[in-house]
């Protein structure tokens, strides 16, 4: 199985140098590939029917979402396999699957709970005493109000570079999934006023890095030291929830669907390739929709005589 060896190699190459993914894709297609590699052994690993008896041995093992994603990666190493004739004929043209992954929806922060946290942020900073105390809390309410103004993933906010943060036109450029670039506004006075004293504050710091966002040895933030962030002022406003970064970018999608916001244009700002991604947050709305009809239903005003 030496060939399929250097056949994983030379894609993962691929991926890396020609679609210019990301390490962390990369990372996951060597997993998905080299546990397939381990399951064929010594078996042709071309075989369509070697290809089903793995994708039914990994069923009991994994949530829905997990086993898609290892599909999708072993389709997309065939394809490529074929595009190149490594393969005379890709197996994926000869079998049938139906993957039906489950609709889990999208957690979002209780606004009131939001607010709760985001004053903590700035409660901290305004009872901060010393240089290094202050600079923290600045850095927390810059992160924490930009995570929720754009909607950004935690690592498409860790890998912001100096030059992506326009604070005189007042926006921020991304780099998304397959390094996909967008440009988000920053309009909230609120939000621009935190991101510049940030920048004041750790100018030195940014230049020299080249990162956005620094942590105590000016190097990049991490998306760890995000996730401890936000469960220290959880922790402040004693919740009981469990709080991550993504759930900022849920409550601020489902938030704008809410105020009647085109979904193409929360698309748009979130960088989803698929409008079916952006769909799932109106699943989410489906609370505000009760509300609604509770509240406005043209119903309440008819006054039937029911005899």
């Amino acid at each position: 199985m030496k060939n399929l060896s250097i056949l994983i190699q030379k894609y993962i190459s691929y991926c890396q140098f020609q679609k210019g993914l990301n390490s962390k894709t990369t990372k996951a297609y060597n997993i998905d590939l080299n546990q397939y590699e381990t399951f064929c052994l010594p078996h042709c690993f071309y075989e369509k029917d070697i290809i089903c008896s793995f994708i039914e041995s990994i069923r009991p093992q994994y949530k829905p979402k997990t086993i898609k994603r290892k599909v999708a990666t072993l389709k997309a190493f065939f394809e490529y396999l074929s595009y190149e004739e490594l393969i005379a004929e890709n197996p994926f043209n000869r079998i049938n699957l139906k993957m039906r992954e489950p609709v889990v929806l999208p957690k979002v922060i209780p606004e009131k709970m939001l607010v709760k946290i985001l004053n903590a942020a700035y409660k901290e900073l305004n009872s901060a005493k010393t240089g290094y105390s202050i600079k923290c809390s600045l850095r927390d309410v810059a992160v924490l109000e930009l995570l929720f103004a754009t909607g950004l993933r935690v690592s498409e906010l860790c890998n912001l570079k100096s030059d992506d943060v326009n604070l005189s036109d007042n926006f921020i450029k991304v780099f998304g999934k397959g390094a996909k670039e967008r440009i988000i506004q920053i309009c909230t006075p609120d939000v621009l006023s935190a991101l510049k004293h940030y920048n004041k504050e750790f100018e030195s710091e940014i230049n020299s890095s080249g990162y956005f966002f620094v942590n105590r040895l000016s190097n990049r933030l991490s998306e760890q030291s995000v996730r401890f962030m936000i469960n220290k002022y959880a922790d402040t406003i004693k919740n009981c929830m469990h709080i991550t970064p993504h759930m900022f970018r849920h409550t601020f999608a489902t938030m704008l669907l809410e105020a009647d916001v085109d979904i193409r244009y929360i698309q748009s700002i979130l960088g989803h390739s698929s409008i079916r991604t952006t769909e799932i947050y109106t699943h989410v709305s489906a609370s505000k929709q009760k509300q609604i009809l509770q509240r406005k239903h043209p119903r309440k005003k008819l006054n039937i005589n029911k005899g």
